[in-house]
């Protein structure tokens, strides 16, 4: 089954607000076999509505729409929809009691606006939004499916995981799709291409590798259809493997989660704990750690210190070694890490100071000079690295390669 996601919606495309709905659509659709052939956004215009569901029809048996079933002019869809399949509109009684419920829940007053929006095409079925006002409605015609849901994030993912999908599985005999993911580090995507290109030439036609890089990381996906699933996840494990073999140095972990994630768990499987010393990052590394639960068990906290001021007082970076060699220097960093290490009491630590840019540069320091180091159970490590003029990439880019430098640090001292 070919799926195709249409988001409608003027918001979406002048930027101000960003489409995850497709995003999350698009895994839990993969994840059920059915192959997402096209994501597009449309405004909210009859005649650009009309003209993607025509181009959709063309390439998908699955046509899911969100947005655009508000109860205000703007929203267009239900009418367009209408328009598109020569149909009335009836009243969902269901639907009806549903959206009474939920003013009456709230105390508010059930205008003739709200009443509309029970209103449905007389040849759908109904979906109800227990989450919101608008109901989705499930259209066959032609020989496809068209699912029509409301655009708010939460309403349309509780009827895509708890009605929509369902129906599709009880009514089609769907394909398994598997997915191995491996994440490299410190290694280029055209070198790794190279290391593994034998692999990658002896795959069957079912089992597709795909790259997928990063700042300072590169994923390796092998995604493979079938109908028996324990044979393709053997078939799919027996080439993951192959390429392990050839790239072990730098593969960080076999499936698809960020490195922060991998170290905070391995860390937490050993027992060993974090702490940070920031300064061009301003906190970044430290949120990389922080939005998992459970991070309290590795990361102990740190220091955003952005001043000389608070290097000295509160990592104990020298006054000396400052007005030495500045602030951006791996004799300052390489005190901010063991300066955090010790005042932190954690096992290792990490320590940033950089020109993330636009300005601050100079002949001898430009924009996109970072000194990172890693204090570890042994020694310190510091390394220096010259990135860009892009203020946000130097400093996701610093945020990622500390990480990476933890881990190499890790693999030395035998931890890791």
């Amino acid at each position: 089954m070919r799926a195709e996601i249409i988001t409608i919606g003027d918001e979406i495309l002048i930027g101000q607000i960003v489409d995850t709905n497709s995003a999350w659509m698009a895994q839990k659709l993969n994840l059920a076999g059915i192959k997402v052939k096209q994501i597009s956004s449309v405004s909210d215009d009859r005649r650009h509505i009309l003209d993607a569901l025509n181009e959709a029809k063309g390439r998908a048996d699955l046509i899911l729409i969100t947005g655009g079933l508000g109860p205000t002019k703007d929203d267009i869809t239900k009418n367009t929809l209408a328009e598109y399949f020569k149909s009335g509109f009836r009243l969902d009684q269901d639907a009806l009691e549903n959206v009474k419920r939920i003013f009456s829940k709230y105390k508010a007053p059930l205008l003739e606006t709200n009443i509309k929006q029970a209103e449905v095409l007389e040849n759908c079925i109904t979906m109800l939004n227990l989450n919101g006002t608008a109901p989705g409605m499930w259209i066959e015609h032609e020989d496809k499916i068209y699912v029509s849901m409301p655009g708010v994030p939460f309403e349309m993912m509780y009827m895509m995981e708890e009605q929509v999908i369902p129906k599709i599985k009880k009514a089609f005999n769907l394909p398994v799709i598997l997915h191995h993911t491996i994440l490299t580090a410190g290694i280029g995507e055209s070198i790794l291409a190279e290391k593994i290109e034998s692999v990658e030439d002896s795959l069957p036609t079912h089992i597709k590798l795909a790259y997928l890089p990063k700042l300072g990381s590169v994923r390796i996906r092998l995604s493979g259809t079938g109908q028996n699933e324990a044979q393709l996840k053997n078939e799919i494990s027996i080439h993951a493997k192959k390429i392990v073999d050839l790239v072990s140095e730098f593969v960080m972990a076999e499936n698809d989660t960020p490195i922060e994630k991998v170290i905070m768990d391995f860390m937490e499987s050993k027992n060993l704990t974090l702490s940070i010393a920031e300064s061009c990052t301003g906190g970044y590394i430290s949120h990389q750690f922080t939005q998992h639960p459970g991070s309290s068990k590795v990361f102990l906290g740190g220091a955003v210190t952005y001043s000389n001021s608070l290097k000295m007082s509160m990592l104990g970076v020298s006054g000396e070694t400052l007005m030495n060699y500045g602030a951006v220097s791996e004799e300052t960093v390489k005190e901010m890490a063991e300066g955090a290490h010790s005042a932190f009491h954690s096992d290792y630590s990490i320590a940033v100071s950089g020109i993330a840019g636009p300005e601050g540069g100079t002949e001898e320091k430009p924009v996109g000079t970072i000194w990172i180091a890693v204090t570890g159970k042994s020694k310190t490590i510091s390394r220096k690295y010259n990135f860009g003029n892009k203020r946000i990439q130097n400093i996701e880019r610093s945020a990622t390669t500390a990480l990476i430098l933890l881990y190499k640090l890790m693999k030395e001292e035998q931890v890791y």
